[in-house]
């Protein structure tokens, strides 16, 4: 089996993303998605090499565009972009998964790689925000409303960098939260509060594009401004295609893909 397709591959479209889950056989499953669109072509892309990119979920409104560009300007690849945790995504590429670019939001977990990846360099910058559902039912107004015992508040795990922005967003404002739930993502913090199961979380400013603000409603908090996450970008090592890897990481970095990260709302790096 090579990167020039294979016969008996899963019908996929041209632009995928797979989203990696932290549940147990819901990561291993993953894993072996990825390990298979890495190794093979399929439908109309069969004879293309595939660069498998794995990204920060808060990554997901701004990647996909630039998978486009990178795809236009190089018929002969096939962008596959996995986004999840970071965390999530740094283990993986510990187990060996086969990716090509990791994406990062923040530079702790990039520099936890080690010598798994070679020259990485900041993109962009975020920082957080609170958000409600709604008509904001639990009536927040302030991250101090977020230590009350009668909101149901969920936040990212510790672990995971909006977790850790969390915790030093929260020393700042003085405030001890205890969180409901902790989630590997802000995407599944999102998706907890736009859903009614939570009256509160915090995500990133980027997070909660304007076609969104009828299921939830945002609260900014200025706490935030002195905890700014710096997300990094690098070609993973060995990549077979690190050519076209360390190519991606340009256009992200360049012109094309600073405007498109800007009119999403990250900060400059």
């Amino acid at each position: 089996m090579t990167d020039d397709g294979c016969e008996g591959a899963p019908s996929t479209s041209t632009h995928r993303a797979v989203a990696l889950q932290p549940q147990g056989f819901r990561l291993g499953l993953a894993m072996l998605l990825v390990l298979l669109l890495a190794a093979c072509g399929s439908g109309g892309n069969a004879g293309k090499k595939v660069l498998v990119v794995f990204a920060a979920a808060s990554l997901s409104s701004t990647f996909g565009d630039l998978e486009a560009e990178f795809e236009a300007a190089h018929p002969d690849v096939d962008v596959t972009v996995s986004f999840g945790g970071s965390a999530d995504l740094a283990t993986q590429i510990r187990a060996g998964a086969p990716a090509d670019v990791f994406a990062s939001a923040d530079q702790e977990t990039m520099a936890s790689l080690g010598d798994l990846v070679v020259d990485p360099a900041p993109f962009a910058t975020n920082t957080l925000q609170i958000v409600v559902p709604a008509g904001n039912p639990g009536g927040v107004r302030s991250i101090a409303d977020l230590a009350e015992a009668d909101l149901d508040v969920v936040v990212c795990a510790p672990e995971v960098p909006c977790g850790r922005a969390t915790r030093e967003v929260a020393a700042a404002a003085g405030v001890e939260l205890r969180p409901d739930s902790e989630e590997q993502s802000v995407t599944d913090v999102l998706g907890k509060v736009a859903a009614g199961e939570a009256d509160a979380g915090l995500v990133y400013v980027t997070d909660v594009p304007p076609a969104s603000r009828d299921a939830v409603e945002v609260i900014a908090v200025p706490e935030a401004a002195a905890v700014v996450n710096t997300y990094p970008i690098a070609v993973v090592q060995g990549s077979p295609r690190a050519d076209r890897a360390r190519e991606f990481a340009d256009l992200v970095r360049g012109e094309a893909g600073q405007r498109v990260l800007r009119d999403a709302g990250f900060g400059p790096p």
